[in-house]
This record gives C-alpha cells, sequence and structure tokens, in this order.
C-alpha cells in the first residue's frame, strides 16, 4: 500500500525471499513500480496510477460524524 495525498494505492508486487542477507528483498522492477505509482499519485495522474494498482479515495472520519449507540 502507498498512501500520497487523499489516495492510497494498492500495489501488486512479489515479495523474494532467499538465504541471503537482504532477504526478503523487492525485485527492481517493483521498487521501480512503487515509485511509478507515488510519482503519479503526487501528479493526479490517476489514470497513470490505476493502470499499475488499485487506486482508492481516502475520507478522513471524525468522531462528531459517528452515530453513538444507545445504551
Amino acid at each position: 500500500m502507498i498512501h500520497e495525498g487523499r489516495y492510497a494505492a494498492e500495489v501488486e508486487v512479489t515479495i523474494l525471499q532467499t538465504d541471503a542477507d537482504w532477504s526478503p528483498y523487492l525485485s527492481l522492477e517493483d521498487a521501480y513500480k512503487l515509485d511509478d505509482v507515488r510519482d503519479a499519485l503526487r501528479r493526479g495522474d490517476l489514470e497513470t496510477a490505476s493502470r499499475l494498482s488499485k487506486v482508492y479515495t481516502l475520507t478522513p472520519v471524525s468522531l462528531s460524524d459517528q452515530a453513538h449507540p444507545a445504551p
């Protein structure tokens, strides 16, 4: 998940597991994909971000917006 401004993006990546000291890690291609989605969201380019991920709009919630249950 990437959060940028009022958007969140769910980016599918593959986690690589090896016996190396750097494990687990992402492929270079997946790391670039994360960067591309973040850059697209920063520019407001939802078309590009949506091609690479599933994009969500974040809506802030405050306690005053919630209904209080009856006792």
